[in-house]
């Protein structure tokens, strides 16, 4: 690519920013008994590294469940695991089972932050940089400037580097799956899109674009030829992606359940203190979660969310092109966002990943929602 030195200024001014940010403090911090994300985040390394996998999602003596239990899909578990094998070789301390609990030193603060900078180097940037330099109906100039704008979007910067999480993994293996179904490495942009989802389930959010644009180029290859043969491969390749991530999970019946559970947690209610979607807005006026029975809350929810998407997914599936998917993602995950079940804050990150993508079609529309879903 032309002028690889302005990407590479690029690049680097969107990782000076991102560390700028980790140098400050985090949510929780000094705060008892929870110390906020930056503390499950250790403990999960400290559950994963002293026990057994078979224990990782149950109540016990060891994993109070209470107090941060694993609620995310085993990728998240397993990278856990390996962050807590570089913790051990530095400092035993930091996971030490019971006794690490609320552990903060500076050493500690600067290995967490580096794990969050080694994700994104490895998953996230990578696949920005990629996707804007396959951007063939744009100048150059502009591809500089789409990734400049994607890397330095505030919201996910003060999420990961300043509250603490690891969004840019499951949202780097979504936007390698992006890239791998719009330009026909179907197969691969299917496996990282699996190991999106199990990273964080929340991804289901862009489940059903990937679906319908997939099945859509199945339907317009012939499913009675080629276009059949694609939708097995897919098939096949979805089911040893999962098969593999879940694996030590699928030896017991209730194992599997418990995860589910874990990952579903159905019983918080239709929503958490304050969040910006039409069921929290809405009881305002009228106090849902006390009139309607569990059960209709659910059903209500599951209703409204898969109504306001469908239409964009039958486009998609029947006219299936690199930008209507681009356009159903934002759609679809704007939907799940709006009227979904037990939705977090930070979900609006799954919006605005596909909101990054169609900067070029939309900027000033897309600009305005990148801003305003910072301050959400």
């Amino acid at each position: 690519m032309e002028k690889w030195y302005l990407m590479t200024a690029v690049v680097l001014i969107g990782l000076t920013v991102r560390w700028t940010v980790s140098l400050n403090s985090y949510s929780g911090a000094g705060k008892p008994p929870m110390f906020g994300d930056y503390e499950a985040q250790r403990h999960w390394q400290e559950i994963t590294f002293n026990l057994p996998i078979k224990q990782w999602y149950f109540n016990s003596s060891d994993n109070n469940l209470q107090y941060w239990g694993l609620d995310y899909p085993p990728l998240t578990a397993y990278h856990s695991l390996l962050c807590a094998y570089v913790a051990e070789f530095i400092n035993p301390d930091w996971i030490a089972l019971h006794t690490s609990r609320g552990y903060e030193s500076q050493a500690h603060k600067l290995f967490m932050r580096t794990t969050v900078l080694i994700a994104d180097l490895l998953i996230y940037i990578p696949a920005v940089v990629l996707y804007c330099c396959c951007l063939k109906e744009i100048s150059i100039k502009k591809r500089i400037a789409k990734v400049l704008c994607i890397l330095l979007y505030p919201g996910l910067i003060l999420i990961d580097y300043g509250h603490f999480q690891y969004n840019s993994v499951s949202l780097g293996f979504a936007l390698w799956g992006v890239l791998g179904v719009c330009y026909d490495w179907d197969l691969l942009g299917s496996l990282a899109f699996c190991l999106a989802i199990n990273y964080k389930q929340m991804e289901l959010y862009h489940s059903l674009p990937f679906f319908c644009f997939l099945l859509g180029k199945c339907f317009k290859k012939g499913l009675k030829g080629k276009g059949f043969v694609l939708l097995i491969k897919l098939a096949c390749t979805v089911v040893a992606a999962f098969l593999l991530c879940w694996m030590p999970f699928f030896t017991e019946r209730e194992q599997t359940l418990q995860v589910l559970r874990r990952l579903f947690p159905v019983d918080r209610g239709l929503f958490e203190d304050k969040v910006a979607n039409v069921w929290c807005s809405f009881s305002v006026f009228l106090k849902i979660k006390d009139i309607l029975p569990h059960h209709i809350q659910i059903i209500i929810s599951f209703c409204f969310t898969f109504l306001s998407l469908l239409p964009a997914c039958i486009k998609l599936t029947l006219h299936p092109s690199p930008k209507g998917f681009k356009f159903t993602l934002v759609s679809c995950a704007l939907s799940f966002f709006l009227f979904s079940f037990q939705v977090h804050e930070k979900s609006i990150l799954l919006v605005s990943l596909p909101v990054c993508l169609v900067l070029s079609e939309i900027p000033f529309m897309s600009t305005w929602f990148l801003l305003v879903s910072t301050f959400r």
